[in-house]
């Protein structure tokens, strides 16, 4: 069985309470990893505007990339429009060397992008000396759920190679072992800060507890964040990662 049924996986399910937990989580995540001073951050988030806004909102200057590939929420990019740099592109070609402080890429955008390697190199490319990227990919512990859920117990055994999962919409994912997100980062000459579960407490967990006091969210994201699972592939859909460029 899939660790999330794969209907709630966009988080258009049922599964509303895991789903603002989970996205409470995240912006905590985001909140604490944003820098502390004025800075140029490239959102690669695929366009859909909660992060550059929450980045916007804190005092940075966010150039949001608009994937081509994804939808964007314009209601989000016009609210934080005198604050955000909105750029259509396909890859950073447009970016000098060296011209951003921070680089976002939530929304599993490493995943989508099949070629990670080569958009991590060309991350690594426009981060200054000392600047940071923020990563989220699909875990391995999603992709073997997927494709067990296909009876495609064959693939099941190719856990040391790229494992490419299709999806039921036609799109293909790139999943991850710890090992292998830190092979990419590494291998893009960037230095792992820390890398985690997004998540480690399941769907029913969460809905138990919100279920029975609404308003214990804030505790629930306090005692994710104080956890500390640290490159642990075995729980969880998504993986996160921080690093740094010497």
């Amino acid at each position: 069985m899939l660790p999330i049924p794969a209907e709630e996986l966009n988080g258009s399910g049922t599964l509303g309470p895991y789903w603002t937990f989970y996205r409470a989580v995240a912006a905590e995540q985001l909140n604490r990893w944003l820098p502390g001073q004025p800075s140029v951050i490239l959102d690669l988030s695929g366009g859909r505007g909660r992060w550059s806004g929450q980045a916007a909102r804190a005092g940075h200057k966010v150039i949001e990339v608009l994937d081509f590939r994804r939808t964007a929420e314009g209601q989000s990019r016009l609210r934080d429009a005198d604050r955000v740099r909105h750029v259509r592109a396909d890859d950073l070609a447009f970016l000098p060397d060296a011209s951003v402080d921070a680089v976002l890429a939530e929304e599993r955008a490493l995943s989508i992008e099949l070629m990670a390697e080569s958009a991590m190199n060309d991350v690594a490319r426009v981060l200054r000396p000392g600047g940071r990227a923020l990563v989220c990919v699909d875990s391995l512990v999603l992709g073997m759920a997927i494709l067990a859920e296909q009876g495609q117990w064959q693939h099941l055994r190719q856990t040391g190679e790229v494992m490419l999962v299709p999806w039921p919409d036609g799109s293909i994912t790139r999943c991850f072992s710890s090992g292998q997100l830190r092979e990419l980062l590494v291998g893009a000459g960037l230095e792992v800060e820390w890398m985690r579960p997004r998540t480690v407490l399941s769907p029913s967990t969460v809905d138990h507890v919100l279920g029975s006091d609404a308003r214990a969210l804030n505790y629930l994201v306090r005692t994710e964040l104080e956890a500390h699972p640290d490159d642990d592939d075995t729980v969880g859909i998504h993986l996160v990662a921080s690093c740094r460029k010497h």
